[in-house]
């Protein structure tokens, strides 16, 4: 994880227009993202972390500073390299999980044979082989998720952003997405940004930490974390715990 950054942030500000003063709801934010590395954003809510993830996206365009892709000015409008999954998959109901995941891939010109075998590819990656034909009202909210993670792997991003893709399942479930999405991360290898409110799962699937501040946003500090720190049994894992819920004004003692 080193060189010239896949995504560089220089000084960003981003602003929304309303009557009277406007939101400022990034600013003067500043971060590398280098190719190979998964970056957690944490912070509080409404803080501007998603306002960030359409910025690197190309989906926003900031009020002022910089923000350079691989080595070029990022553009308002689709990244081809990009991927991106939210909070709600977003799945169209019209659609079969195979149609649904087959569109990244029939954008970028593949026919629709082509397109399909490599739907079924990553529908099996994310264990929902035999659920090709199914359409998402017949799906769980975890099987959904699969299907939202696998529509964004099928297009081989470069980068893959992430907006609290486990947010909206329940706790065993969120635990064993966290679990299969870092040993599929292994066979894809794409770079990471992703939002979570969840500070253990930042841990354990963050190379490093951004720590925004409240809104506006900008980052209070990056906290690198180490293999050992992600072994929940471990004295390590507890001081990365404490050491970023601190630097999030959030105590990790007990209640006296």
């Amino acid at each position: 994880m080193s060189g010239q950054p896949l995504l560089l942030v220089r000084d960003a500000h981003r602003d929304y227009p309303r009557s009277g003063d406007p939101v400022h709801a990034v600013r003067g934010v500043s971060l590398d993202v280098t190719p190979g590395e998964y970056v957690a954003i944490v912070g509080p809510s409404g803080c501007g972390k998603s306002t960030l993830m359409g910025l690197a996206a190309g989906l926003l365009r900031p009020s002022s500073g910089v923000l350079s892709w691989d080595g070029t000015p990022v553009r308002i409008g689709p990244n081809p390299h990009v991927g991106m999954a939210f909070q709600q998959p977003g799945l169209f109901p019209w659609m079969t999980v195979r149609q649904n995941v087959a569109i990244g891939p029939r954008t970028r010109g593949q026919d629709r044979a082509a397109a399909a075998r490599i739907a079924d590819e990553f529908i099996e990656r994310v264990g929902l082989t035999g659920f090709g034909d199914a359409y998402p009202s017949q799906l769980s909210g975890g099987m959904a998720q699969r299907v939202g993670i696998a529509r964004a792997l099928a297009l081989r991003p470069r980068l893959l952003l992430l907006d609290e893709p486990f947010a909206s399942v329940d706790a065993f479930t969120r635990l064993k997405l966290q679990q299969e999405f870092k040993a599929l991360l292994k066979l894809e290898r794409p770079t990471v940004m992703f939002v979570t409110h969840d500070v253990p799962e930042a841990i354990l699937l963050g190379d490093s930490i951004v720590v925004m501040t409240q809104r506006p946003a900008s980052v209070k500090c990056v906290l690198p974390v180490a293999r050992e720190e992600r072994n929940r049994a471990s004295p390590a894992y507890a001081r990365k715990l404490a050491e970023t819920l601190a630097h999030l004004g959030v105590s990790s003692e007990p209640d006296a």
